[in-house]
Parts: structure tokens; C-alpha cells; sequence
């Protein structure tokens, strides 16, 4: 991806460079991984050639690092009707080693619970994966383990994709339980022959590993204090290439970052590639919190969570105040850009932004035909032609926030993003006993 001469951005050579990479960071890379690290340095090597070719001596990447939560796996088995049922565990959701009782419910509903009763010594089959609310069901009832079934019922093992999630910190406050994922068909199994106990064995250690974001500021050349970060996370989850997600976002970022550092823009941009998205954000609450004195002149977020697929809409997901939907709206129809636009909290890397009074406008391209977090994320979804329209979009109104004479919108949360935002990062429970 050449920054030299990106003011056509869309020109077939940029962006056969610009699908080259997506195909380049197509490969697993969890959080806190030597995989992970890989793909920074990949990133990395991408800014700095970059910013040389556009002969800019004072743009340097750099990592961030910070560190995550993990656990280290000796032992997961479960067993049951005689046979071994393929499972992995919830990271960070204690040991076990005991025969259980199995119960399953239908709903993990109060009233499913209720009519359960005490399940000290009982393992609980869900349907779904774990909420705060049932998992705090779980612990009221005394269960001593669960189980979550994912995927249909006519799927195999690959094809589920089954792979460890981690029990988030506000789930345990309340104590921990051992947890499993298992296919879909296992369950129906055990509940068509009436199993009734389990053997549960889960050998865990709790542990801390790096991840690292990715950084890069081209300063503005208007002298605004105001600034415009950039954001795109580049892990992935365990299964699949993450081709899709986030390959795409992450070269798109790149891209971007081509364009602005041989056409600087009027406001300083900050661009940041977040590490352990997948894991709940990690990479961007680190950089909002490594970076306090920056949130006050950060005044616009624009993320990048998955673009470019042959088949599909664009999105455009706002979190803001009400006339940042208008805006957003009205810009579409200037630039004959189509988009699905709608106001909610976007489950990535902008919500700590926005959660610290940032608008934000999420920019992506879904469709119903490809998967994300299965072995079906792959290079043979995408589209080079939607990635330049993708990115084209970006730079456009990325150039024309970062040169305006006033931001279109001013920063802070309209009262249902807010609300939104207290129940997403679980803090409406604590707000209500107060």
C-alpha cells in the first residue's frame, strides 16, 4: 500500500496492495499470542514504510503494550453415557474434578430456576451462552458446574467451532463456577437418552500474558487542539483466519493512514490498531487509560470493525448525541453512499471512546452470507471492489471531520446511548442501588 500517491486512494494497484494484506494477516492471532505479536509487527512494518514513502521522517509507529487476563489449560474432559464429549473450557472459571448430576433448563429463566431448586452437586446444560444474570442464577442455586451448547444440532465438531471463551471479571465478583462449551448434537444426545450425571474435569491455572496496541499520530495543520482517533482491532478469535474480522478493518486503517500521511489533514489523527478486542475490549480500555490526558482534545472516533464483503449493506453504527445520526444521514445523501445507519453502543473498540463523553461513527459492511468467530471467516467472502468503496467512503469523511472549522457534532451521549452504555459495561445494576 503505497502512501505516496494515495490521493486516489480506489486505484487497482493500492488496492490489490491493500487485499494482499488482508490475505497476509489471515491467519489466527488470539489475544496475548506469539500470533498477536506477529500481526503487530506486520502493522508496524506497514506504518513505518509508509510514512517514509510519503516522506514523513516524523510519523513512527510504536506498540502500547498492556496485559491481559488468561489461563493456562492442563486437563478438560467431559465424560458422559460412557463415552468422551469434545468440550472446551470457560478460561478462568476454577477446577473441577467430580462426577455431577446433569439438569438441563430450558430457558435459564427465574422461573426455570425455581422450579430447579437447590443444584449443589448438579452441572447445568444452557442453552446460550452465559449472561450476567443467569450466571448469577447459577451461583444463588449453588450449581457446581455449567455447560453451554453452541452451534445446531447437525453440525460436527469442526463446523461448530468450538473455542475457550474467558469468564469476564464481573461475572466472578459473584463467585466462580466451572464452566464447558460442547456442540450442539452432544447435548441433544444427553437429553434424548436421559443422561443423568456427567463426569467434569477441568485443571486450570490463572494466569497474565502481553498484548500490545499499535500507534501512529499525524499531526493536523491547522493547529486545532482538537484531535480524531482512528481505530481498528487486529486480533482474532481461535478459529478461522479472521479474515473478515478484522482483517479488513485493520488494512483498511492501514490504507487510511497512507492517504493522510502524504495529504495531512487539518485536525491531528490518531490512528490505533487495538490488541485483544475478541477478549472484551482490552486493547482499547487499556489505551483510554494509559492516554487520560489525551481524552479531553479528542473530540471524534471513527472504528473499523469489518468491511469489504462481496455480498452485503454498509453500516454506519452512531453513538453519540441524536444529531450525530442526522449528520451521519445527511452526509450519506450528499455523497450517494447507501448504509444501514443506526444509534446504538458499538460492541468494539469505540465504546471506551464513547464511554468518555466521544462520538463516535462505526463504519463496516455486514451481510447474512459469511460467518465471523467460526472456521468460515476466510479470504473467499471479501471483495477488493467493496473494499475500495469501503475505504474511499472513510477517507472522505474522515478528511472532511478532520478539516471542518467546527466538529459536526459536540462530544457527549445522548441519554439512551448513556443508559446503553452503564448496562453494556455493567454498571446500570450498581447505578440502581445507589
Amino acid at each position: 500500500m503505497s502512501g505516496r500517491d494515495m490521493q486516489m486512494i480506489g486505484e487497482s494497484e493500492n488496492m490489490k496492495e491493500l487485499m494482499n494484506f488482508v490475505n497476509e494477516l489471515s491467519f489466527v492471532r488470539v489475544g496475548g499470542s506469539e500470533e498477536e505479536k506477529k500481526a503487530a509487527e506486520l502493522i508496524l512494518g506497514e506504518i513505518n514504510r509508509m510514512a517514509e514513502e510519503a516522506g514523513r521522517e516524523d510519523i513512527r509507529g510504536e506498540y502500547m503494550p498492556f496485559r491481559i487476563p488468561d489461563a493456562k489449560v492442563r486437563k478438560c474432559s467431559v465424560q458422559a453415557a460412557g463415552r468422551e464429549i469434545a468440550c472446551v473450557p470457560y478460561l478462568r472459571s476454577g477446577t473441577i474434578d467430580r462426577e455431577c448430576g446433569l439438569v438441563y433448563l430450558d430457558d435459564a429463566s427465574e422461573i426455570d430456576f425455581a422450579a430447579a431448586g437447590n443444584l449443589e452437586g448438579r452441572a447445568v446444560l444452557l442453552n446460550r451462552l452465559v449472561d450476567e444474570e443467569v450466571y448469577k442464577r447459577l451461583v444463588k442455586h449453588g450449581a457446581s458446574a455449567f455447560l453451554v451448547m453452541q452451534g445446531k444440532y447437525y453440525l460436527g465438531e469442526r463446523e461448530v467451532s468450538l473455542y475457550p471463551k474467558r469468564l469476564r471479571e464481573h461475572f466472578t465478583r459473584n463467585g466462580v463456577i466451572p464452566g464447558f462449551t460442547i456442540a450442539a448434537a452432544d447435548a441433544l444426545l444427553l437429553i434424548q437418552q436421559d443422561v443423568r450425571t456427567v463426569r467434569l474435569t477441568l485443571e486450570q491455572e490463572d494466569v497474565e500474558r502481553e498484548s500490545r496496541n499499535v500507534s501512529a499520530v499525524i499531526q493536523g495543520t491547522c493547529g486545532k487542539e482538537e484531535s480524531i482517533v482512528l481505530t481498528a482491532h487486529y486480533d482474532s478469535v481461535p478459529v478461522g483466519t479472521g479474515s473478515w474480522d478484522n482483517a479488513t478493518g485493520a488494512a483498511a486503517l492501514l490504507a487510511i493512514f497512507g492517504h493522510f500521511a502524504a495529504n495531512p489533514a487539518g485536525r491531528t489523527l490518531r490512528f490505533l490498531w487495538c490488541g485483544s478486542e475478541e477478549l472484551g475490549l482490552l486493547g482499547s480500555k487499556a489505551y483510554v487509560e494509559q492516554q487520560k490526558e489525551l481524552l479531553d482534545e479528542i473530540g471524534f472516533c471513527f472504528n473499523f470493525d469489518m468491511c469489504g464483503t462481496a455480498l452485503g449493506a454498509n453500516r454506519i453504527i452512531v453513538t453519540g448525541e441524536k444529531e450525530l445520526q442526522t449528520f451521519a444521514e445527511q452526509y450519506c445523501r450528499l455523497t450517494g453512499y447507501s448504509a444501514e445507519i443506526k444509534t446504538q453502543v458499538h460492541s468494539s473498540d469505540s465504546a471506551p471512546f464513547c464511554d468518555n463523553d466521544i462520538p463516535a461513527l462505526g463504519l463496516s459492511r455486514g451481510t447474512a452470507t459469511a460467518e465471523i468467530h467460526t472456521v468460515h471467516d476466510l479470504l473467499p467472502t471479501l471483495s477488493e471492489k467493496q473494499m475500495r468503496k469501503n475505504v474511499e467512503f472513510a477517507v472522505r469523511i474522515i478528511r472532511d471531520v478532520a478539516n471542518a472549522a467546527v466538529l459536526p457534532v459536540k462530544k457527549g451521549m445522548s441519554e439512551e446511548c448513556r443508559k446503553e452504555l452503564d448496562k453494556y459495561f455493567h454498571r446500570e445494576k450498581e447505578k440502581e442501588t445507589k
